[in-house]
């Protein structure tokens, strides 16, 4: 019996991180059954290896803006006969959805639930639909690096220490996915794991590295990771950096290794946090706690979101403004209402329905703005100018020169490889939507199109993209 485990096209292409869903489920089922021949495939590092897969199951693991290509690889491959099973965050959320392109879906996390897959799929007996439970986190096995191949080689690996998250941000799929409560995994098993990985550089892929009240924890973990010789970053909250417990876990971060915390700004005024419920996550002094981040020798990238129907025009000068007074590297994205999000319920009346997943990516405005002055294409053009603006080279030369002297020159290094490539992404991607907008104008005008208004459940520019 042959498994394969695919992970289908990013929407903007190629990064050099393994998925990390491939490695474990090729871990869990070696577990389960190590007779079963196991075969890994990122379909952006290795774009021809679906149309030459030969295997008896497929489990596909679809995240919302990966889900159509997922669908398009699941009906190639049971167009041969091969059996699909779902699972991961979009299929967890829209799981009819997702069986009515292939034969079974993993609602929830596989744990618990994937050695009956594999022995149903044996006795021809699969489910439609099983549901993992949200189980101790003190016996996962460590991931199969090295499995994964391609013509690129994916420089990082993600390594998870917990999950759950007692937040109630409106726009994030991670609790409505792990569940409020924190899951903690042994200690020594994550030391273990990054033992492992084969790189000197990992990415620790929990949703928050840090949690406001087990700050302590958070210092055994890296204290025990000091003599890993590896590097890392990880993504974090901003509340428990000022807590009275703060410093003393920056700097058991910094000594483990730390270069860069990836923070979530969330947005740029109050009035749109407390409208995603983020308030809680960050704190009372966002700037301080990124100042006091790099005090101690850790770079920091800020992730924040634009669009929403509370944010103004203004928010997007604003992050640049923000960018230049803290000398960050930032990550803009439009607001993404996910399903089995909050957000998504909130603004179900105001979704275009004629947008499918394909453009839930960030790039794209996919709901109704009350200021007539937010309209979509001016939503996403204002994206693409704020994301060059943050991403221009200057800015990213001013950055790297205000990185911690401490993490030279692994930091810098980073910084660059990273912001360089995605700056010219944004270029094409930019350029190839401009292309898009006018061709949609040219075709209103030959055949005199009245433009909609913004109050109507399709967009103004519906069809852009095809």
């Amino acid at each position: 019996m042959k498994i394969c485990f695919i992970f289908p096209p990013l929407p903007f292409g190629w990064t050099p991180v393994a998925p990390p869903s491939l490695e474990y489920l090729a871990a869990l089922t070696r577990r389960a059954d190590p007779s079963i021949e196991i075969e890994l495939i990122s379909a952006s590092a290795m774009p021809d290896a679906v149309d030459k897969i030969e295997c008896d199951l497929a489990g596909i693991s679809i995240l919302t803006p990966t889900a159509v290509g997922g669908y398009r690889i699941a009906e190639k491959l049971r167009a041969k006969g091969i059996k699909v099973v779902f699972g991961n965050m979009h299929a967890s959320a829209m799981p009819n959805e997702a069986k009515s392109y292939g034969d079974a879906v993993v609602i929830g996390e596989a744990e618990s639930v994937w050695p009956q897959v594999l022995k149903d799929f044996r006795s021809g007996n699969l489910k439609p639909f099983y549901f993992g439970e949200q189980i101790p986190l003190d016996d996962l096995p460590t991931p199969l690096y090295g499995l994964l191949g391609g013509r690129r080689k994916h420089q990082f690996r993600i390594v998870s220490t917990s999950r759950g998250c007692p937040y109630n941000c409106t726009f994030c799929s991670v609790k409505p996915f792990y569940g409020p409560k924190i899951r903690f995994r042994p200690i020594e098993h994550v030391v273990r794991d990054v033992g492992a990985i084969p790189e000197k550089m990992y990415i620790n892929g929990d949703e928050n590295i840090w949690w406001e009240g087990h700050e302590q924890r958070a210092t055994d973990l890296f204290n025990a990771l000091r003599g890993s010789g590896k590097r890392w970053m990880g993504f974090a909250s901003l509340r428990p950096i000022l807590s009275p417990a703060g410093k003393r876990m920056l700097h058991a971060a910094r000594e483990s290794g730390m270069l860069t915390a990836w923070v979530g700004w969330e947005a740029m005024t109050d009035e749109g946090l407390k409208a995603y419920g983020a308030k809680g996550k960050v704190g009372e002094d966002r700037e301080a706690a990124v100042r006091t981040i790099r005090d101690h020798g850790i770079d920091v990238s800020i992730f924040y979101i634009l669009g929403g129907r509370d944010d103004s025009l203004d928010d997007f000068q604003k992050s640049v403004e923000l960018c230049d007074r803290l000398g960050v590297s930032m990550h803009p994205s439009l607001v993404v209402p996910y399903p089995g999000t909050k957000l998504r319920e909130q603004y179900g009346p105001y979704l275009y329905r004629d947008m499918g997943w394909e453009y839930y990516n960030g790039a794209y405005a996919v709901f109704e703005h009350p200021d007539p002055g937010m309209m979509p294409e001016i939503r996403e053009e204002l994206f693409y100018k704020t994301s060059l603006q943050v991403l221009s080279l200057r800015r990213v030369l001013k950055h790297m020169v205000r990185i911690p002297g401490r993490a030279f020159p692994h930091a810098h290094l980073i910084s660059l490889m990273s912001q360089i490539p995605i700056q010219h992404g944004y270029k094409l991607a930019y350029k190839k939507w401009r292309n898009e907008q006018e061709e949609l104008r040219e075709k209103r005008g030959a055949v005199g199109i009245e433009e909609p208004s913004a109050c109507d459940s399709k967009r103004p520019d519906a069809g852009q993209s095809g």
